[in-house]
C-alpha cells in the first residue's frame, strides 16, 4: 500500500508568516497533550485487516459494521449492480437532478423496518443530524443528553434554539428541562451511546415527552440489539445510519409523512447536498432484506453470543476498556497489536480528559477464536473487566 506521511510539528519548528505560525502553534498544543493524531493505513477489510507498517495481518476490533454484512454476498452484488445500471454518482441533489428508483425503495424499506410512514437518506447520519435537529429545533429548547454524539451537538447548534443539557441518562433530569420549556421542546439523545456502550432510558424519555408534548429525536446509529420502545403516544422521529448495521455508507430520518415532506423543504443538509450514491444506496437496502431474513435473526444472534463472550448481559456490541491517561491507553493497545489485536484508542476530545480508553466493537463476523483470543490478552493485561 501507498505509505502516507504525516510529520507530527516539533517544537524547534519555525514560522513567520501569521498563518503558518498559528497552525504551528495549534498543532504543537495537541502535540503537547498527547493528542497527535495520523492517519494510518488499512488493506483488506472485514475482521482480518494488514496495517500499514506491519507485514502480519491483524483480528480488527474497530469497526461497527456489527452484522459483518458490508462483505455480505447480497450486499456486494447489490451494490456493483447498482453502480453498472445507474453510475457512481447521482450528479447533483434531488431536488435538481431527480431521484433514482433505488433511493424510493431504499426508502420504502427503511419506513417499513422502522414502522414508521416515511423515510429519508442523506449522504452520512451526521447530515441526517443537523437536518433534523436544524429544522425542529429551531426557536424550541432542545433537551440534549449530556453524552450526545457531535453531529446532536452541532445539530443543536445548528438550530440556533436554547440548548438545555441533561445529566447523561436522567430521564428525569430531561422531564424537569422539558416542562420549563417556554415553548415547544425536542428533546434528543443517542439510543446506544458510542463511547461507552450503554443504552438511553427511551421507555421514560419517551413517556415524559408524550406528557408535555415534546419531540423525541433518538439517534439509532449504534442500535443494533433490542432496546426499549418508546411510548406510542409521543412524537417520535429516529435518526441513523447505513454505515454501520447495515454496512454500507450514508444516514436516514424516519417518521410521519408531512414531518418528513418538511425535512425535504426546510434541511440544508439535504437541499443543498448530493444525493446518496447509488452503489450505497442499494447496498442498504440489500441489506436491510438480509436483516428481515432468517439470516439476518442467525447474524444477531450470533453478535449477542459475542457479547455474552465477553461481557456478559452487556446491551451492546461496544465494550470500552477505561485506562485513564492518554499515554497509558495508546501503550496497551500498541501491546495488544504486538499479540495481533487491533483495538482502537479513544482520546479526548471524544471522551473526557482522564477517560482514555480501549473501544471494542464486536461483530457477528467475529468468530469463537477471536473473541478468546481477545479475552485471554485483556485478562493477561489485567484489562478484562
Amino acid at each position: 500500500m501507498a505509505e502516507r506521511r504525516v510529520r507530527a510539528p516539533g517544537a524547534g519548528d519555525e514560522a513567520t508568516d501569521p498563518w503558518d505560525t498559528w497552525v504551528s502553534a495549534q498543532a504543537r498544543a495537541i502535540v503537547d497533550a498527547g493528542r497527535w493524531r495520523t492517519l494510518r493505513g488499512v488493506e483488506g477489510g472485514g475482521t482480518r485487516v494488514r496495517l500499514e507498517g506491519r507485514s502480519e495481518p491483524v483480528i480488527s476490533f474497530a469497526s461497527n459494521d456489527y452484522l459483518g454484512l458490508a462483505h455480505h454476498p447480497l450486499v456486494r452484488a447489490a451494490a456493483a449492480g447498482a453502480a453498472d445500471h445507474f453510475g457512481a454518482g447521482v450528479g447533483s441533489s434531488r431536488l435538481v437532478a431527480g431521484e433514482r428508483s433505488v433511493h424510493r425503495d431504499l426508502e420504502a424499506a427503511l419506513a417499513e423496518w422502522s414502522g414508521s410512514e416515511a423515510a429519508l437518506v442523506f449522504p452520512t447520519g451526521y447530515q441526517a443530524n443537523l437536518a433534523v435537529l436544524a429544522t425542529f429545533g429551531h426557536g424550541a429548547r432542545i433537551v440534549s443528553d449530556a453524552l450526545n454524539h457531535a453531529s446532536i451537538v452541532d445539530g443543536a447548534r445548528l438550530a440556533r434554539g436554547e440548548v438545555a443539557i441533561y445529566r447523561h441518562g436522567d430521564a428525569d433530569h430531561a422531564a424537569d428541562l422539558i416542562a420549563s420549556a417556554p415553548d415547544r421542546a425536542v428533546v434528543v439523545t443517542d439510543t446506544v451511546f458510542s463511547m461507552d456502550g450503554d443504552v438511553a432510558p427511551i421507555a421514560a424519555l419517551s413517556a415524559h415527552c408524550a406528557r408535555h408534548h415534546a419531540l423525541l429525536v433518538l439517534d439509532d446509529a449504534h442500535a443494533v440489539l433490542p432496546v426499549e420502545t418508546p411510548d406510542p403516544q409521543a412524537h417520535v422521529l429516529r435518526v441513523g445510519s447505513l454505515s454501520k448495521a447495515f454496512g454500507s455508507q450514508g444516514g436516514y430520518v424516519t417518521g410521519p409523512r408531512p414531518w418528513i415532506d418538511l425535512v425535504i423543504n426546510k434541511a440544508r443538509t439535504f437541499v443543498y447536498t448530493t444525493g446518496l450514491s447509488p452503489a450505497d444506496a442499494a447496498a442498504a437496502a440489500a441489506a436491510i432484506a438480509v436483516c428481515r431474513s432468517e439470516d439476518g435473526e442467525r447474524l444477531r444472534q450470533r453478535l449477542r453470543s459475542n457479547v455474552d463472550r465477553l461481557r456478559p448481559a452487556h446491551s451492546t456490541p461496544i465494550i470500552p476498556i477505561v485506562i485513564g491517561g492518554e499515554r497509558q491507553a495508546l501503550h496497551v493497545a500498541e501491546v495488544l497489536l504486538d499479540q495481533g489485536l487491533f483495538v482502537p484508542t479513544i482520546r479526548p476530545p471524544t471522551v473526557p480528559a482522564g477517560s482514555s480508553r480501549l473501544r471494542i466493537s464486536l461483530s457477528a463476523a467475529h468468530c469463537d477464536a477471536d473473541v478468546t483470543h481477545l479475552a485471554r490478552a485483556l485478562a493477561g493485561l489485567g484489562r478484562a473487566e
